[in-house]
């Protein structure tokens, strides 16, 4: 017999044996108003009576009038834990997601009110911008100085071995200490460079916004909350 026929004929002598126990209980229960049928964690029908046996009482039933008719369903408690904590990451999502809108709306709110035009959002940027390439000049300057200290600390050095004299350790330390020197200034002037440009990327950002709560497009553009994995 093909395996699909034998399920098809397994699943319905199961539905009949369902059908047959809670018929029969219900014939022997005339005196009350309701059957109860447990199932077992296939979800098959293992037993009906007027209540639950205690080895069952966390799996999942339905709950049966006189005439047969399923009143009522209930999951087992694995089940009911699972769709609890569903619920439960639902509800901090739904959360999460107004917490956001919530301040993105405030955000908004303060941009309007904050600025003009766009023209005075690229003059804030300017402003800001001037402020730290001012920063990079006067590092630059400060490199140039130590550079300069280094090279003259090495022509020393350099003299000294020609007179086959060693060179102090004074004047080594002097080498040493500019060209550390030279090193910390060039990694601070690449950090001001990095700020020039996250300051000029931020303020692209604030500008598109601004343009875009002008032209009324502001749901469009509000943020959501991220996927759930």
């Amino acid at each position: 017999m093909p395996k699909f026929i034998r399920a098809y004929f397994t699943a319905a002598l199961a539905m009949a044996l369902a059908a047959f126990m809670a018929g029969t209980v219900l014939a022997q229960s005339k005196g009350t108003s309701k059957i109860i049928c447990w199932k077992d964690k296939s979800g098959k029908v293992i037993g009906c009576g007027d209540k639950v046996p205690p080895e069952y009482e966390d799996a999942a039933t339905k709950e049966l009038d006189r005439s047969g008719m399923t009143r009522k369903t209930t999951e087992t408690a694995e089940d009911q834990a699972k769709r609890a904590a569903q619920d439960k990451a639902l509800a901090t999502q739904k959360a999460e997601e107004k917490k956001l809108l919530d301040e993105q709306r405030r955000r908004d709110s303060a941009l309007l009110n904050t600025y003009a035009s766009e023209k005075e959002i690229d003059q804030r940027r300017d402003r800001e911008v001037q402020v730290v390439e001012a920063q990079i000049t006067q590092l630059r300057v400060s490199h140039t100085n130590a550079t300069n200290r280094h090279k003259d600390a090495l022509s020393r050095i350099a003299a000294a071995e020609k007179t086959k004299k060693p060179p102090s350790d004074a004047l080594k330390g002097e080498a040493e200490d500019a060209a550390a020197d030279m090193a910390k200034l060039e990694h601070n002037i690449a950090s001001k460079n990095k700020d020039v440009e996250d300051i000029r990327a931020r303020y692209a950002q604030t500008k598109q916004r601004y343009m875009d709560l002008q032209k009324g497009s502001a749901q469009a553009a509000a943020p959501s909350a991220p996927a759930k994995k």
